[in-house]
């Protein structure tokens, strides 16, 4: 859903030709069809990963690369010994053939807040950067079902994941590591890599006693064993990287996945769950509305009084990231009735990421409700650190104090008062802003 007619058009003119495509296709083109300025909609649309402005590769995400090969070198060895946070990771490029590897700081101790998320909050963007790019790649291609066959790499990896504290390694690389951070909103920064030659954990792994069953239970269900740990108390980040690399499910259809994937997978996953069992509760009875601010993100949510459904709606102002080249701001949004959604959302990976924190709350609050969540990205969001900023920041705003409303232009009211973003662009681009309005429910002519 994009601001105005003219991206109605852009959008739709997307659809019916791809110029990163076409290029490919076409090589005598390859010098020929150049956009020096993608459209703010086209790059919300792509976010680095389809390449649909035609060039071959990013410039956003090339100007971060070139600014990270420039900074002062980290390592100047083919050996890097230290403590993994632990930190494990899965490339998605040439899958089902994908890079695999463990990452190591080149420091000793207690490193776990170098890949946890959830200790990240009240963290300026460069700690967070200096954090991931901290962290060496050591990187091996492995098949994705050698998951379910066992190597002495990935039985390394599954081990490291299930691990309760960071673990003492030493990386042998084949090459000094490459100085190069991949900026996405759908997976934190990536720091230097370098091919694998070997890996040895030193010491003892603790491994938690909870992930530990999950794994020998042959016949329980990736899905089932995420729920579950997610319910006993595991991290979120912990439940992502043992899924990534196999930890979990049948034991025959185990598979490596992406570490992208997987993120989006565990939120899509818990969130289902979640939905099911808060659509048998009682629903709230007022209209609430949520604030909190984070990285010069504006978040704001209004829960509704009615049964679950749920939207996402992002703008991005000029100069941010994903709207480097527009002279506004852009909006991009999806939403799902009771009854859920089939197709992937729109807005990607923050999507199921806020949907998840949503459930999550409800399902804390034994209540169920209808949820419009509201973004608004500013330039002092100078690069995206990844959908984890999304999800812990969402549920940090629903621990905040909120306000009651009776109807839900009051509550709308008061929900714009927090944005730069006039109260018609929210509405035009929302569906659920635009039903409530044209429609009449035929409980409104009934007292509470």
């Amino acid at each position: 859903m994009f601001s105005s007619s003219s991206s109605s058009r852009s959008s739709q003119s997307l659809h019916w030709f791809n110029p990163s495509s076409f290029v490919r296709n076409n090589p005598e083109w390859r010098t020929k069809v150049i956009i020096e300025r993608p459209s703010a909609e086209m790059c919300l649309a792509c976010r680095g990963a389809k390449l649909l402005c035609g060039k071959s590769r990013c410039p956003i995400l090339a100007k971060a690369e070139g600014f990270s090969r420039h900074a002062e070198m980290l390592y100047n060895s083919d050996t890097i010994s230290g403590s993994s946070p632990p930190g494990v990771f899965v490339g998605r490029f040439g899958y089902p053939k994908v890079f695999i590897g463990p990452m190591v700081p080149a420091i000793h101790g207690d490193t776990q807040f170098l890949d946890t998320p959830e200790m990240w909050k009240g963290k300026s963007i460069e700690e967070i950067i200096d954090y991931r790019y901290s962290l060496v790649r050591g990187c091996m291609r492995a098949e994705i079902h050698e998951a379910a066959k066992g190597s002495r790499l990935i039985d390394m990896l599954q081990e490291i994941s299930m691990s309760t504290r960071s673990a003492d390694s030493e990386l042998l690389l084949g090459s000094k590591p490459v100085q190069r951070i991949t900026f996405s909103e759908n997976s934190q920064p990536f720091g230097p890599s370098a091919p694998l030659k070997d890996f040895k954990p030193s010491g003892n792994i603790s491994i938690d006693a909870r992930m530990e069953k999950a794994y020998y239970d042959g016949d329980m269900k990736a899905s089932d064993a995420v729920f579950d740990l997610y319910r006993n108390g595991v991290l979120f980040s912990k439940l992502e990287k043992a899924f990534s690399v196999g930890v979990f499910g049948e034991r025959k259809r185990r598979k490596l996945v992406p570490t992208r994937w997987s993120i989006t997978a565990v939120d899509s996953n818990l969130s289902l769950r979640l939905i099911d069992e808060i659509k048998d509760y009682k629903e709230i009875d007022e209209f609430r509305v949520f604030h909190y601010e984070n990285l010069d993100n504006v978040y704001v949510g209004i829960l509704t009084p009615e049964k679950w459904n749920y939207e996402w709606i992002e703008a991005w102002h000029s100069g941010t990231a994903w709207n480097k080249f527009g002279s506004r701001p852009e909006m991009i949004g999806d939403f799902e009735s009771y009854y859920g959604r089939k197709t992937y959302a729109k807005p990607g990976g923050c999507y199921y990421s806020t949907r998840f924190a949503v459930s999550e709350y409800f399902a804390r609050e034994r209540r169920q409700g209808g949820a419009i969540m509201l973004r608004e990205i500013h330039p002092g969001y100078i690069l995206p650190v990844g959908v984890w900023n999304v999800r812990e920041s969402i549920r940090s705003l629903l621990t905040m104090q909120f306000r009651t409303f009776d109807t839900l232009d009051e509550a709308l009211d008061y929900a714009c008062s927090f944005f730069s973003i006039p109260k018609t662009s929210w509405i035009a681009n929302s569906e659920f802003l635009r039903r409530a309005r044209e429609q009449m429910k035929i409980t409104k002519y009934f007292p509470r």
